[in-house]
This record gives structure tokens, sequence and C-alpha cells, in this order.
């Protein structure tokens, strides 16, 4: 999977009752419809410039057909991944949202909205140490499935 652009806007660093917390933006470009992107790093990363050595990082897409999960990411189980998404809610299938007599979305992305509903929209991320407590093989995965789009993630760590 190719680098993507994943940017950072006004991060906001507060001291309260001995707690830390930082609070931006993140936007990411996207290229594709359905897309899997691995985030680890950059979150890793934003965890590290906060400070916060033991605490929470919270991350919640700002958009209702951009999800947020934890899996492996690895070639042959995005395939899977990609394959199960398409099976479970089938893009052409008919669908109230993309019908004019009922909904004035003009992007047919009702599969898209439905996807979403199964994957999330947002994660609760330990912090130990100064780093994100993850499994050995998990991954933070953003899916797109919308796009290609530009699209907002709120990130919050809080902690000491």
């Amino acid at each position: 999977m190719s680098e993507k652009a994943l940017a950072t806007a006004g991060p906001a660093v507060e001291h309260v009752n001995g707690l830390r917390l930082r609070a931006e933006t993140l936007t990411v470009s996207t290229r594709e419809r359905l897309e899997l992107i691995n985030i680890t790093d950059r979150l890793a990363e934003q965890v590290r410039r906060s400070g916060v050595r033991d605490g929470l990082a919270l991350v919640n897409s700002l958009h209702t057909t951009l999800a947020l999960f934890i899996n492996e990411f690895q070639p042959a189980l995005l395939d899977d991944m990609r394959n199960f998404l398409e099976q479970t809610v089938v893009r052409g299938q008919y669908y109230k949202h993309n019908d004019p007599q009922f909904s004035d979305c003009d992007r047919l992305n009702a599969d898209a909205h439905l996807r979403a509903m199964l994957l999330g929209h947002n994660l609760a991320l330990q912090v130990q140490n100064g780093e994100l407590v993850l499994g050995q093989f998990q991954a933070v995965i953003l899916a797109e499935l919308d796009g290609p789009r530009e699209r907002s993630l709120q990130l919050q760590i809080l902690g000491v």
C-alpha cells in the first residue's frame, strides 16, 4: 500500500489538573472508492509528540462513510476484507438512500454508509510509556468507503 498524505491541523495542548490534553484534526487524502490505509505509525508519532506517557488516544472519523478499525495489515487479508465488504453490502443493489424519490443524496453511496456501520467510526487506544498499546500484528486501519476524497479525523490524547 502506498504512502498517503496525513496532515495535521492545529494541535492544542492543555494542562488540566495534572493531565495533558492534546486535540487536533488530522486530514487524509484518499485515492480510491474503497481503500484501506494503515495509519498506525502516524497516530503513534502524534502520541509521542503529545508528551503523554500514560493515558488514552481517542480517534474519531468525522465522516459517515469513513471507518476506523483494528486488524492485521497484510496484503492477502486486505484483499479478503475488501471482498467481504463488497459481498456483504453490494454496491449496485437498490437502496432508498440512492433513490431521488426518497433522498436528496446524489453520491449514490448507501453502500458506503452501510459498510461504515459494520466497521465503526471511532477507537479508544491505550497509551503506555508514551506509546500506543497494540498487539504484535495489530494496526489501526482507516477504511475509505466513498472516495476518493479529503477526509478528517479528530484525535484527542489525554493522560499524564
